[in-house]
């Protein structure tokens, strides 16, 4: 996770948490000029419109005052969905047996995109299980991970 990342995610969290959320993750997206901070949120019971738009508030009204993020961007406030995002260890775990796409910043054993079964974790690894290989990912190398729903 890099340094900004980790800012905006010791920033928000606690705001996130008093709104009775929890943050899942951040992504900020650049594009150019323009750039997209998403912020993940979840719940026992999910999440609702009504706690996104709560949350959306909140966190557009400090990021305004701290101002961390240097040009115009667009700021996303959702639940994780389905094909939720992963980001942390403790989650990765949880997901333990799912279907998991995942994109590496620099190539690994030759290749930056892995479709498998996560198997858990392993230390700081992700244990995934690609045509009957197993791969130890480094989550440092991670770009992004997402679940891919089974029905």
């Amino acid at each position: 996770m890099s340094a900004k990342l980790k800012l905006l995610q010791e920033m928000l969290e606690p705001i996130v948490e008093s709104l009775g959320c929890k943050l899942w993750g951040i992504d900020h997206i650049s594009q150019g000029k323009h750039s997209t901070l998403r912020v993940y949120i979840d719940g026992e019971e999910g999440v609702t419109v009504e706690d996104c738009a709560a949350v959306s508030h909140q966190v557009s009204g400090v990021l305004d005052v701290e101002d961390p993020i240097s040009g115009v961007y667009t700021l996303e406030v959702s639940s994780p969905g389905m094909d939720r995002p992963l980001f942390t260890l403790e989650q990765f775990s949880a997901f333990a047996g799912s279907k998991v796409q995942i994109r590496l910043r620099v190539p690994f054993d030759g290749r930056r995109n892995f479709k498998g079964i996560l198997n858990g974790i392993e230390g700081e690894d992700i244990l995934l299980v690609v045509e009957d290989e197993e791969f130890l990912l480094p989550i440092d190398l991670i770009d992004r991970a997402q679940v891919i729903p089974q029905f």
